[in-house]
């Protein structure tokens, strides 16, 4: 059975900085993308970043693109997101997913190998 946990939410100032890990079981993530996802207050669940298990690239959506950035650890079958500049906005609570679907530009990326798993997220609170 495939799982995600992810960790490293906290609350942060704006400016602050926080890396989220996600560890997966029940599959091996080297060559399988994992998407990073975020559901805010009042709004629905939008893909942030994509970790390509192809290429090792990543994709960004525009809102966090220059300020946040995915790694990967294979040998620890976990997967990062390392998140600067944290503003209000980034609030929302964090998932990370067996497939990848954000937006970039004018530009709709998704990756999806048939594996709709999410893991029960973690909470990012940034303050002023």
């Amino acid at each position: 059975q495939v799982q995600l946990v992810e960790s490293g939410g906290d609350l942060v100032q704006v400016g602050g900085s926080l890396r989220l890990s996600c560890v997966v079981s029940g599959m091996s993530v080297e060559s399988k993308s994992i998407g990073w996802y975020r559901e805010a207050p009042g709004k629905e669940r939008e893909g942030v970043s994509c970790s390509r298990g192809s290429d090792g690239t990543s994709k960004y959506a525009d809102s966090v693109k220059d300020r946040f950035s995915t790694s990967r650890d294979n040998g620890k079958n976990t997967v990062y997101l390392q998140m600067n500049d944290l503003k209000l906005d980034d609030t929302a609570v964090y998932y990370c997913a067996t497939k990848c679907s954000l937006y970039y530009g004018d530009t709709y990326y998704s990756d999806y190998y048939g594996m709709n798993y999410f893991g029960e997220g973690t909470l990012v609170t940034v303050s002023s």
